[in-house]
């Protein structure tokens, strides 16, 4: 079996338009989140996302492909891109590779807007369908690129990004040559998601930008956020020969499913994804120096991941530290996963901690060892969790590169 490593990453975020400003505001502990601007939200109840300032899709597309395309491919283009040249890659070397991106909305908001123009002129564009396709991400970033090897689209709710980097790790993994650029890209600032997922239950009614606050006790739901993470990943042996920079070693790889309910999670099925992934990774509870929670700020959500990181690490898992992204750049779904993987990688490279903010009252039924301040700390290995509506768990576990 081949060691993965991760060797580029790209992402835009509400913490900035490059994978570096998110990571430099994510250890500052800066909020992303804040008054939507694309819509009129003055009849709304929910008035606040996590949206993407100062993004010009024109510095990667044309103004053609822009007005052909959904906002979701758009931004998975722009990270690809970055990913691509922080990796160093070339266009000989990336023809053979793969590219895996998840979406759990992908193309909503293009959809969203041509009901509406057909309501007025009763036309729609000829690029509706292949625009919001969720693989579009995936087959317009290969042609953009010139990747000409394995293509996939992964819709798996929040966990799709996730699960796109452990796909690709198990491709990488099994022999393929690569490399794979995987991750997860959103846009799901539009009215018919914030209104969904608001009157399902799953959105905070706070209004500012301390909304999202998981592990609070006065949490009450996530706040919705749009972008795109893609990691560059390939064989360790490739990536030496080359002598690319590596970033860490994606060591396992836990994906299940509860088989229980549609929006109900259980904390018995997360735990089994934390423990296949450690399994995977050869790793035992004591080994790992940090975890990078699924943390979305919703009341059952983050009591239940509290209770799986209990299962899994018994007596160990109040020395833990544990933190959650979302309470900075809110819930970006299917890309919130591929970010926080990209987090912890850049955590344990550098020895820190990114802060949970808007944690101010302590709930007695999430007592872990919760990172309210960024943190030094020596981590050899860490996992990221990324679970999602039906009862959708995926883990990965990252660790230092041990030559």
């Amino acid at each position: 079996m081949n060691r993965v490593v991760v060797t580029g990453i790209g992402a835009v975020s509400p913490l900035g338009i490059s994978f570096y400003e998110s990571w430099k505001a994510a250890k500052a502990g800066l909020s992303g989140i804040g008054s939507i601007t694309r819509f009129d939200i003055s009849e709304m109840r929910w008035k606040v996302a996590g949206e993407l300032k100062g993004f010009d899709a024109g510095e990667y597309l044309s103004q053609k492909e822009i007005n052909r395309l959904d906002p979701f491919v758009h931004y998975a283009v722009a990270a690809s891109m970055m990913a691509v040249e922080d990796a160093g890659l070339i266009n000989d070397y990336l023809t053979s590779g793969g590219v895996i991106i998840g979406s759990s909305r992908g193309g909503i908001s293009t959809i969203e807007q041509s009901i509406v123009d057909s309501l007025k002129s009763s036309r729609i564009s000829a690029y509706l369908m292949p625009s919001t396709t969720i693989s579009m991400a995936s087959s317009y970033v290969a042609q953009k690129l010139g990747i000409k090897g394995y293509c996939l689209g992964i819709s798996n709710a929040c966990a799709s990004g996730t699960n796109a980097i452990g796909e690709a790790y198990r491709l990488i993994r099994s022999g393929y040559r690569g490399p794979v650029l995987c991750g997860g890209t959103e846009a799901p600032v539009c009215r018919v998601c914030v209104e969904g997922y608001g009157v399902s239950g799953a959105l905070s009614k706070v209004n500012d930008s301390t909304a999202s606050r998981p592990f609070d006790r006065t949490r009450d739901g996530f706040v919705i956020a749009e972008g795109a993470c893609i990691l560059v990943i390939e064989d360790y042996e490739s990536a030496l020969k080359r002598g690319a920079k590596i970033y860490g070693e994606i060591a396992g790889y836990g994906n299940t499913t509860d088989a229980f309910h549609q929006t109900i999670p259980l904390s018995e099925g997360e735990a089994k994804a934390m423990r296949l992934a450690m399994d995977e990774a050869g790793l035992r509870p004591e080994d790992i120096g940090y975890i990078n929670a699924h943390g979305t700020s919703t009341p059952l959500g983050d009591k239940t991941e509290t209770e799986a990181i209990k299962i899994v690490f018994g007596r160990k898992a109040k020395d833990i530290p544990v933190s959650s992204v979302k309470s900075m750049t809110g819930h970006m779904l299917a890309s919130s996963g591929a970010i926080e993987a990209a987090f912890t990688l850049m955590g344990i490279n550098e020895g820190a901690i990114p802060p949970t903010i808007n944690l101010e009252e302590s709930d007695p039924e999430c007592d872990l060892d919760y990172v309210k301040h960024a943190r030094k700390a020596d981590i050899k290995a860490a996992i990221s969790n990324s679970f999602g509506f039906g009862g959708l768990n995926a883990v990965l576990v990252f660790r230092r590169l041990s030559l």
